[in-house]
């Protein structure tokens, strides 16, 4: 009998992990890989969790989470969005956003099932689609469109085995948006044909420009079938906190709940203490944040252009997306290459599926002196390609 399951052996190793194990062992080299802020968690935020330790609040929270976060969160939502959560049964604590995701799926899916997942995207969510017994069903976002998913490529990818739709935006790791006139049409789709959806909105304080993020829980009819997925980790600096939620109907997130039960038992304690103070006063950091990036982000498209490179203008999240094709190497051997010869680390856009190849993830959630170094070291090395 095989020891090992199938599905497990099936999926493919993440496409980032072996840069970063490269990097590593490289005491000089750049890495412009990680999907993680470069700040601190602000110190206010760090000084609450701090305080519960003292305190001994050690214990376990109910399964839901801290009544005292699922009710900042529901007052959080209504305030953003107009929509209001019910904090009792509507909203759950997860560990990470990662985790609900994880649970949507499994609370949705029957073995069968059919999930779209449009590509490029997270890293997960295919082989979460499959270890939940569920089909994935890509579609492959084009470069033309600003990496949006349109309403004729969704209704392509639907058949009566459709049973959900994965949405990223802003996006990783394009850093393309949907406004709320984009996803509209996608509603309507998803009512159409009884879809349900689960949006990962991680990066929703992450976006620039003229446009505030729009969640498509919010709109007419959608929130009913829409489970949001969100966190602390991108808009407060809190990554290694493991904290994230999920805001779904009542009778799925009653499912999802049950599995997070058995599985998980609760999220960490003293995270979910830090996470109220986040967000009651965190709004001022978030701004900080943002600003930076926002520079930062400025900053690369200029690189770009003077290097020559085709970017699209990202408008969330903290990466860029340029092409490479001109250059005549798959994304792979282009980061595995100038990994080697100039020691800076980006992750090939194939990782993210199959239509990222030729695109590059770089991100741009470093110090501005970082950021110089790479440019001068990834211009460098694409006038060496270019001249030979």
């Amino acid at each position: 009998m095989k020891p090992l399951n199938q599905t497990v052996l099936d999926m493919k190793p993440s496409g980032i992990r072996k840069f970063f194990d490269i990097v590593s062992e490289m005491p000089n080299a750049i890495s412009l890989g990680v999907g993680e802020p470069d700040f601190d968690t602000p110190w206010h935020i760090t000084d609450e969790g701090i305080y519960t330790l003292e305190k001994g609040r050690t214990f376990y929270t109910s399964n839901s989470g801290l009544m005292e976060l699922r009710q900042e969160i529901s007052a959080w939502y209504a305030r953003k969005y107009g929509v209001h959560k019910d904090p009792a049964t509507e909203v759950l604590i997860t560990v990470g956003g990662s985790e609900g995701i994880d649970l949507a799926l499994r609370a949705l899916l029957s073995r069968g099932d059919e999930v779209i997942v449009p590509e490029p995207c997270y890293v997960s969510y295919v082989p979460c689609v499959a270890l939940a017994g569920g089909v994935p069903v890509t579609i492959s976002l084009k470069n033309e469109n600003r990496f949006k998913l349109t309403a004729e490529e969704l209704e392509a990818a639907i058949t009566d085995r459709t049973k959900a739709l994965v949405l990223s935006f802003p996006n990783n790791p394009t850093g393309a948006i949907m406004t709320k006139e984009d996803l509209l049409p996608i509603a309507e789709l998803a009512i159409k044909h009884d879809l349900y959806v689960i949006s990962d909105e991680i990066y929703s304080e992450l976006t620039y420009g003229k446009h505030p993020h729009a969640s498509i829980g919010a709109l007419p009819g959608m929130e009913e079938r829409t489970i949001v997925i969100n966190g602390f980790s991108k808009a407060y600096a809190m990554t290694g906190w493991r904290l994230g939620y999920a805001l779904a109907p009542q009778v799925i997130a009653k499912e999802m709940t049950k599995i997070h039960q058995f599985c998980i038992m609760c999220a960490p304690t003293t995270s979910q203490y830090a996470a109220v103070e986040a967000i009651k006063n965190g709004d001022k950091d978030i701004a900080k944040m943002r600003e930076s990036y926002d520079m930062r982000r400025r900053f690369l498209l200029k690189q770009f252009e003077i290097m020559g490179l085709s970017c699209f203008e990202p408008e969330g999240a903290f990466y860029m997306f340029p092409c490479i094709k001109d250059l005549g190497m798959s994304s792979d051997e282009f980061a595995t290459t100038l990994l080697r010869e100039e020691e800076l680390a980006v992750v090939p856009g194939s990782a993210f599926g199959d239509c990222g190849e030729g695109f590059l993830r770089i991100s741009y959630a470093y110090s501005i002196d970082e950021l110089r170094e790479a440019m001068d070291r990834l211009s460098r090395f694409i006038r060496k390609k270019k001249q030979g």
